[in-house]
């Protein structure tokens, strides 16, 4: 029974040291830093958790065991209560990291420190949201209408270069054929031409065969150009932004 009121008397003083101990004064012209003072709350909130949680009272729920073995019991709230601080800082620890506190609350803080500069006075809702959403996002519509604009032009542009190149390409598929039909005429004629027996039919129809093979070899790629998807149509109209 000695030895329990004496370690009842020691987490007396030591809960007594706990609560007594709190932050350092500070001057009201100094201003501490949000994430400083996160640190300082919690700081505090675990100090008063360990005086609700004293060791008076954790005997007091193990009566029998703290008169068997009072010094295990010390040892087990010891240890009890020093898991019981790590655990809650490892958790705000990981809720800073998942928030990214540190480098919100800096932000915060740098944004009231320019703010205390400013003569002009800060924007203020008028009572009338119609009127706040409308001077919000009228200038927002306007600068992507602005972009939207920009953009159909570009768009426009371009289009009217492929449509002239379809255009070029389309010419000289027509000047080629044209130029085919008439090497095809002069080559009928220089064939009714020759005296029967110059070139027998086996040899016209290979030279008229490679003849027209080279026309298509010409006019292939031209025809897969103009035929090629996504080339815009020549009938086609450009839309605009009004």
């Amino acid at each position: 029974m000695a030895e329990a009121s004496n370690a009842s008397v020691g987490s007396g003083c030591e809960e007594k040291g706990r609560e007594g101990s709190s932050p350092e004064p500070v001057s009201p012209d100094t201003t501490i830093s949000r994430m400083k003072l996160l640190d300082t709350t919690v700081d505090t909130f675990l100090q008063k958790l360990v005086a609700a949680g004293s060791y008076q009272r954790f005997t007091d729920c193990y009566k029998r065991f703290y008169q068997l073995q009072p010094e295990m019991t010390q040892r087990i709230y010891d240890k009890f209560l020093t898991q019981l601080q790590t655990s809650i800082r490892e958790e705000i620890s990981e809720i800073k990291a998942e928030g990214n506190l540190e480098a919100v609350l800096t932000a915060l803080d740098t944004i009231v420190e320019e703010g205390k500069d400013r003569k002009e006075p800060a924007w203020r809702p008028s009572g009338i949201p119609e009127k706040d959403l409308r001077s919000t996002m009228v200038p927002y519509f306007l600068q992507q209408r602005d972009a939207l604009r920009r953009r159909v032009q570009r768009q426009e542009a371009e289009n009217r270069q492929l449509a002239d190149a379809v255009l070029a390409g389309r010419r000289q598929v027509e000047e080629l054929q044209l130029q085919g039909q008439a090497q095809w005429q002069a080559w009928q004629v220089s064939a009714l031409a020759l005296p029967s027996g110059t070139c027998s039919p086996a040899a016209a129809e290979k030279t008229r065969l490679r003849e027209i093979r080279d026309v298509g070899d010409t006019l292939g790629p031209l025809l897969e150009m103009d035929s090629a998807p996504g080339r815009p149509s020549l009938g086609g109209q450009s839309t605009s932004l009004t």
